[in-house]
């Protein structure tokens, strides 16, 4: 479980985290911070220069996910991570994450009085060796106080548990926390509040097999399951090239030739959470071969399987991806695509 502490900058809640610690049994922290701090000794400066906000870092964002997870995997019980996040996508992106993974996140909201914020925002220590410590520090948390009211006036009154800190300690705040917490009167929170479809979305997915027959698997990290590597056609694209696309983003392996067509298939309406998503979907598929990797053994291997634990070749697989596998017979393996294929490049 994750108890995400949200809030202004300058709400106090680093301060709160390092107390609920102490009273949340088997409980860790995690500062997103610490990964804002790696990121700027790891990219160029130019890239960083692009973003106002490390938060506005893809990467940043995946990190945040990827080590959160790994850090219950390895520790298991409680993270308590202070982060302030007010745009909505980035809740969705990084909740949505971690459901995928399915840990639940208990989403809690500080909210003292403005007049107390800035007092806070006042006494704020800043580091003498940090560079620009006061724009850095205090400026910073000043200028995003009507953000947070912005965002408290919409999405995230409704989303959050909101506590009132005004005259609260960091210890007491900490303390109505545990006890919202364990009662459950701050509940798991809703992971999709992003809209349904408006209208049909084409996707295109690449089957890849290794020397091996493996077949090659991702698993994405905003939803369950595993799935071909693969994504959204962007307007104007070839099917084809999407799938190129996709499979090199998502993957490093950059394709060399057009994969031919393998299937298509269609997809019915239906609501978030659900994969499908009211899309239509285009497979576009072929055999081009892959280096020796984290591939799983095409007998054995249906989307939503780890490749370290393959399901049996008598279980059932994923409806959706059903004409996909149907249609990669041995021929398919073999570089020949059934029926000849279909020129979508």
């Amino acid at each position: 479980m994750i108890v995400w502490v949200n809030g202004a900058f300058g709400a106090g809640k680093t301060t709160t985290a390092h107390e609920l610690i102490e009273l949340i049994p088997n409980s860790t922290l995690f500062d997103p911070e610490v990964i804002g701090g790696a990121l700027e000794r790891l990219l160029p400066p130019k890239r960083l220069a692009e973003v106002g906000d490390f938060q506005d870092l893809p990467v940043w964002r995946r990190l945040v996910i990827d080590t959160a997870a790994a850090m219950l995997a390895e520790l298991g019980g409680t993270l308590v991570v202070p982060m302030t996040l007010l745009r909505q996508e980035y809740r969705d992106e990084i909740f949505g994450g971690l459901a995928a993974r399915r840990i639940p996140v208990r989403h809690v909201l500080l909210v003292p009085a403005e007049t107390i914020l800035r007092e806070r925002i006042a006494g704020r220590d800043v580091p003498a060796d940090l560079p620009d410590g006061e724009i850095r520090v205090r400026q910073w948390s000043y200028e995003h106080i009507e953000p947070y009211k912005t965002a408290l006036a919409g999405w995230l009154t409704a989303d959050a548990y909101p506590v009132d800190s005004t005259a609260l300690t960091p210890y007491e705040t900490a303390l109505r926390i545990a006890e919202a917490v364990g009662s459950g009167e701050a509940p798991a929170c809703d992971i999709v509040q992003t809209p349904e479809p408006t209208a049909e979305t084409v996707a295109a997915g690449v089957l890849l097999f290794d020397e091996q027959d493996r077949v090659l698997l991702v698993d994405p990290t905003y939803k369950p399951g595993w799935e071909f590597p693969g994504g959204v056609v962007e307007r104007g694209e070839a099917p084809a090239r999407a799938g190129m696309r996709e499979v090199a983003e998502e993957t490093g392996i950059r394709l060399d030739d057009v994969p031919a067509l393998l299937v298509v298939d269609w997809e019915p309406p239906a609501p978030p959470p659900s994969a499908a998503c009211g899309c239509s979907s285009t497979a576009a598929a072929s055999t081009p071969r892959t280096p020796a990797g984290s591939c799983c053994p095409a007998r054995n291997c249906e989307p939503g399987a780890s490749p370290r634990r393959p399901r049996p070749p008598n279980s059932s697989p994923d409806p959706l991806r059903t004409p996909v596998l149907r249609a990669a017979g041995p021929r398919t393996r073999q570089g020949d695509v059934p029926g000849g294929g279909v020129p979508v490049g």
